[in-house]
C-alpha cells in the first residue's frame, strides 16, 4: 500500500490536522491498517477501497482504534485523489453511511473539498454525565456560556458540545486524560467539542481526543458538521448559514473550517477545507 500524509483545514503544511491516506487499501486486513494508523501516529487515517465510478468503501482508524467517520481525513484522501486523478465527485461508503465529497483545485494548485455529512441529530446530555465531563475537563459550571446549552450531537460520530463563556476559558486547557477517556468510552463520544462563540457565525473550537490516544485534534471535519446540526437544531443560526470554525491555534496548528448548514432538518452538514501534502519524513 501506498502511504500518503497530507494535513486538512490549512494550506500550509505547518498547520491543520494531519492524516494519513491509503487511496488503495484492497485486501488490507484490519490489523495492517491499525498498525499503518499507530505508526503514522496521527489522530486518524483513512483507508479507501475503489468500487469504480468514483465510489469507494472507507475506513478510518486512529492510533488506538477504528472510528465511524474522520471528516478531516476524508478532506485529506479527496485532496489527494484530486491531485493524483483531476477535482470532481466521489461517493465515500463509510461505516456512519454514505458521505458524498466534492473537490476543485485553486489555479496556485491548492486542492479544496466538501464534504456532506450524514444527517444530523442531537441528544440531551443527562445531568450527571455533564458533572463528570466537567470534573474530567476541570470545569466548573459557571465556566460554560448559559446561550450554548450542552448537547451531544452526531453527524457521523457522536461529540458533546460544550461552549466556553470566555476564550481565555477555552485556551486553558489542562485535563484529566484517564477520567476524560473512560467516560468517552462508556458513551461511544469520539471528540469533545469545546467552543466558543466570537460571534454568531464565527466560532473557535478545541477536541480532546483520549479515546484515539491523542490528547487533541487540531482541526475536526465530524464535529464541525455536528456542531452545524447543533446550531440549526437549536434555532441558533438561520439557515442557509455560514459558520467557521478556528481551530488549532493554541496548538500552534492553525486550521480554518468552513460550515455551510442547509435548511430542513434531515439535511447533510458541508464542511470545507484544504488540504495539502506533508513533507516526505527524513
Amino acid at each position: 500500500m501506498e502511504i500518503l500524509r497530507y494535513t486538512a483545514f490549512s494550506a500550509d503544511p505547518a498547520g491543520g490536522n494531519p492524516a494519513g491516506v491509503v487511496l488503495d487499501a484492497t485486501g488490507a486486513e484490519d490489523a495492517a491498517m491499525l498498525a499503518i494508523a499507530a505508526d503514522l501516529g496521527y489522530s486518524e487515517s483513512a483507508f479507501l477501497t475503489p468500487r469504480g465510478a468514483g465510489r469507494f468503501d472507507v475506513r478510518y482508524f486512529s492510533p488506538l482504534a477504528e472510528v465511524p467517520f474522520c471528516g478531516h481525513a476524508t478532506i485529506a484522501a479527496a485532496a489527494a485523489y484530486a491531485e493524483r486523478h483531476g477535482p470532481g465527485s466521489l461517493r465515500l461508503a463509510t461505516r456512519a453511511g454514505q458521505v458524498d465529497v466534492s473537490t476543485e483545485i485553486a489555479p496556485g494548485g491548492t486542492p479544496t473539498a466538501t464534504l456532506v455529512s450524514v444527517p444530523p441529530r442531537t441528544v440531551p446530555l443527562a445531568a450527571d454525565d455533564l458533572t463528570e465531563l466537567l470534573a474530567a475537563l476541570r470545569w466548573a459550571p459557571a465556566d460554560l456560556d448559559p446561550a450554548l446549552p450542552p448537547r451531544v450531537a452526531y453527524a457521523g460520530a457522536w461529540h458533546p458540545v460544550l461552549a466556553a463563556v470566555s476564550r481565555r476559558r477555552l485556551a486553558d486547557l489542562d485535563y484529566d486524560f484517564d477520567a476524560l477517556g473512560a467516560l468517552m468510552a462508556r458513551h461511544d463520544w469520539t471528540t469533545v467539542d469545546l467552543l466558543w462563540r466570537e460571534s454568531s457565525t464565527v466560532f473557535h473550537a478545541r477536541n480532546p481526543f483520549p479515546p484515539g490516544g491523542v490528547i487533541e485534534d487540531p482541526a475536526t471535519g465530524a464535529a464541525a458538521a455536528a456542531l452545524g446540526g447543533y446550531l440549526r437544531e437549536r434555532g441558533l443560526v438561520r439557515p442557509p448559514a455560514t459558520v467557521t470554525v478556528h481551530q488549532g491555534h493554541d496548538l500552534g496548528r492553525p486550521s480554518l473550517l468552513r460550515v455551510d448548514v442547509p435548511t430542513g432538518p434531515d439535511t447533510g452538514i458541508a464542511v470545507t477545507g484544504t488540504a495539502v501534502a506533508l513533507p516526505d519524513r527524513r
